[in-house]
């Protein structure tokens, strides 16, 4: 792979950056107060094309592909962790597998208003009792002619209140076990679903993560995604690509809370220097630089390995592991450098620290992503063509 940027994705970025700093970072503190969606700067989001980067233009996308997707991601990140979420699930949880499993009619209607920004996605896999098990899907969908009939509930949906499609996962065949699990995209507004409960939670908190009911809820039998049974394969594929995106959260986190350290080792005086020349905070930054351009580096590499349509799995999983631990430890850093000023919320990088821990626990915890590496060891894989 190459390592340096192409004029293109450098052009990407230095856009994305400017539009971070300026619409994004101004606000950010206010919405992670209040909890509040950002609807205006997610749609100029939509309007740069980053929310379906990785799709298309046939189909709204902006077509950039997955290493120009990567990079804009963390310059968001960098800014506001919320705002990086809810641009990873668009494009990598929703927009990918409807673009790769949908018909042209699914695409038409379920992805082009969400890759080109009008509408929000969200992927409803994790119930009450299935998290890392993703196999232990409760909810059922039984077929009656020309529609399925969904019983169950989904739990910590990302953009699950504002999305106006959700991709499920329901048991069409309870005997067939995970071979049993169809997907279906269900619109926002069709009776029996409803939308129970917002969390109130430590981090991204101004993307909202909700609970999903469905009772007694009809769906076309045109609206599942592929074949029958064919979800669990569907929602692996999806995870994989989902979690390349959250190692470019991940990596936008802990960059920016590196950012502010350096910033602040240089004005902050102690003992008549400026703090950065301690030796003891040059190490802290010194590992800080080490870590995230590891992460940078992983994360380039699993998402270079998408772009050019090789296996990827494995190369996502230690992109998403190493970037996750990354920002905890560089976050958890970042806080000591700043002393007491970075306990408070003015100087940012607490609010760094309460979003990087959701990057150790979504698209899979951290220790699911050493089980699918190890497996992939144990096996004698050449780690994704590394």
């Amino acid at each position: 792979m190459r390592l340096d940027l192409t004029e293109e994705q450098q052009m990407i970025q230095a856009t994305v950056r400017e539009f971070a700093d300026s619409q994004i970072k101004p606000i950010a503190a206010d919405i992670d107060r209040a909890a509040r969606f950002p609807h205006e700067t997610v749609k100029g989001m939509g309007e740069l094309g980053l929310m379906g980067m990785v799709i298309p233009e046939q189909w709204g996308g902006s077509g950039a592909g997955a290493v120009s997707y990567v990079v804009a991601l963390e310059e968001i990140a960098k800014a506001c962790a919320s705002h990086a979420v809810i641009m990873s699930v668009n494009n990598s949880l929703y927009g990918d597998p409807v673009y790769r499993y949908g018909t042209d009619a699914q695409r038409e209607r379920f992805l082009r208003p969400v890759a080109s920004g009008h509408a929000h996605g969200c992927f409803a896999l994790t119930e009450p009792q299935a998290g890392s098990d993703a196999t232990n899907q409760a909810t059922l969908a039984v077929r009656d002619e020309d529609h399925y009939v969904v019983h169950g509930r989904k739990r910590f949906i990302t953009t699950g209140r504002e999305a106006s499609f959700a991709l499920v996962f329901c048991q069409t065949d309870r005997a067939k076990g995970y071979r049993g699990i169809s997907a279906f995209v269900v619109e926002k507004g069709t009776p029996g679903f409803t939308v129970a409960r917002t969390e109130d939670k430590l981090g991204i908190r101004a993307s909202d993560t909700a609970e999903l009911v469905f009772d007694d809820c009809r769906v076309p039998a045109a609206n599942r995604l592929g074949e029958e049974g064919q979800g669990f394969k569907i929602a692996l594929s999806a995870i994989d690509g989902g979690r390349v995106g959250i190692a470019a959260q991940a990596l936008g986190i802990a960059a920016g809370a590196y950012e502010r350290s350096v910033a602040y080792a240089r004005e902050r005086k102690a003992f008549g220097v400026p703090i950065g020349e301690h030796q003891m905070i040059q190490w802290m930054l010194a590992d800080m630089a080490v870590s995230i351009d590891g992460a940078r580096l992983l994360t380039l590499r699993a998402a270079a390995l998408k772009e050019a349509g090789r296996p990827y799995g494995t190369a996502a999983a230690m992109a998403k592991l190493f970037a996750a631990e990354t920002a905890m430890k560089v976050t958890t850093d970042a806080i000591q450098v700043h002393g007491g000023y970075g306990f408070i919320k003015e100087y940012e990088v607490e609010r760094a620290f309460r979003d990087a821990k959701i990057t150790q626990l979504y698209e899979g915890t951290s220790q699911i992503q050493k089980l699918v590496i190890a497996r992939d060891v144990l096996r004698g894989g050449g780690h994704d063509g590394a």
